[in-house]
């Protein structure tokens, strides 16, 4: 009866090609995954010390920018970011759903520019 007719081996051989060109592709994926996933959870204090020195005169720090700059996770970016505020180097600003905005103490914030309203005058 009918059935499947075997594959010639040019057949056999691009099949066998494409599995091994996949299987590689998939291994890369997983060594890129592995090497991404690889924010710090905890810092030493010489890194946490180095934060603390540069946030002082900063005008705006958020946790995005802490983790992005140092490459760590935005939950121990808002865990740093909470206890300079206890200890007095950072002040709160503001906070949404998503994010809370500090400042550095020592931090010069110019005041807001003037409006130019021609017709005002």
């Amino acid at each position: 009866m009918g059935g499947r007719k075997k594959l010639t081996l040019k057949q056999m051989e691009k099949q066998q090609l494409l599995r091994m060109q996949k299987e590689e592709e998939r291994r890369r994926r997983e060594i890129r995954k592995e090497e991404e996933k690889q924010a710090l959870t905890f810092i030493d204090a010489s890194t946490y010390e180095t934060i603390k020195k540069e946030v002082l005169k900063v005008p705006v720090i958020t946790p995005y920018i802490l983790s992005s700059k140092y490459g760590l996770k935005l939950s121990t970016a808002k865990k740093i970011l909470r206890q300079l505020e206890k200890e007095g180097v950072i002040q709160f600003i503001s906070r949404s759903r998503r994010t809370e905005i500090f400042r550095g103490v020592k931090a010069r914030v110019s005041p807001p520019p003037e409006p130019e309203l021609s017709f005002l005058r």
